[in-house]
């Protein structure tokens, strides 16, 4: 719980604070990105990744201040309480619609009589080493628990999800925003990015800090920090490494010569 204090820290600060999404088995990924990450969005929505992997994940954070999300796939306390149970700072809750929605979410993160968490912590406790009330207040008051607006239905009832008790982020889904919008396929048409826009300006005044997920160039993703989004993941394990190899491939073919290559390569011939 201590990554997801800091976390919380930083964010009640007004430092933006940037991280990746986990996509992959290899938790050494995990451990590589942490020394450049505020948090990881472990993603166990879209991705292969079971409970030990994500379990791998989490030891891999704990060298560093690294806070470690993991989105759920659905908002099912089935489904969250586990990855808290193994040590996850916070769980990342897809398409939310209603405020009943939220509230189930912060429910399933939070120990009666603030939710309906189950006790049974293990590596969130130290392996039994720490508990009672006292770590149960604490685990309460310290686990993130973000939901994504990701429908419209969500951003209608925006107000009222922002004034749920317990409910710490939120992020938008561009993608999946514009399809229950008609747009699908289409996460910058003018009527998606309206209503982004004002998801971003409300939670901005409300104490929910906000988010967004999406892909680009950096001046993207500059632009919606420079709106107020506070956190910010800026791309995925794989995406990465794809933007810097094929960076890295386009910087080395402009320095070569091919008058020079040629010619060797026609010596060698001779």
């Amino acid at each position: 719980m201590q990554n997801a204090i800091k976390f919380r820290a930083k964010l009640k600060r007004g430092q933006l604070c940037y991280g990746s999404y986990i996509t992959c088995t290899d938790a050494t990924i995990t451990e590589a990105l942490c020394s450049v990450s505020d948090f990881l969005w472990i993603d166990a929505e879209h991705n292969a990744l079971s409970l030990e992997t994500i379990q791998a994940h989490l030891m891999a954070t704990m060298a560093f201040d690294t806070a470690a999300l993991v989105r759920v796939a659905w908002n099912d306390p089935v489904l969250i309480k586990p990855v808290l149970d193994i040590g996850a700072d916070g769980v990342i809750v897809p398409l939310v619609r209603t405020v009943d929605d939220v509230r189930r979410a912060v429910a399933a993160c939070r120990y009666p009589p603030d939710g309906i968490r189950g006790y049974g912590p293990r590596r969130a406790s130290k392996y039994g080493q720490m508990g009672g009330p006292e770590y149960c207040r604490l685990a309460n008051e310290s686990i993130l628990c973000m939901v994504q607006i990701e429908h419209i239905d969500a951003a209608n009832n925006l107000d009222a999800i922002l004034a749920v008790p317990g409910l710490t982020g939120i992020v938008i889904g561009p993608n999946d925003l514009a399809g229950s919008m008609g747009y699908m396929g289409q996460p910058e048409h003018p009527e998606v990015l309206k209503v982004m826009e004002t998801i971003i300006a409300k939670t901005v005044k409300s104490p929910v800090y906000a988010g967004v997920s999406i892909g680009g160039a950096p001046e993207k993703f500059a632009a919606w920090a420079n709106r107020g989004v506070q956190w910010l993941p800026l791309g995925g394990d794989i995406s990465l490494m794809l933007s810097a190899a094929r960076q890295f491939d386009a910087q080395v073919r402009a320095l070569v010569r091919d008058d020079l290559r040629q010619a060797a390569a026609a010596g060698e011939t001779r």
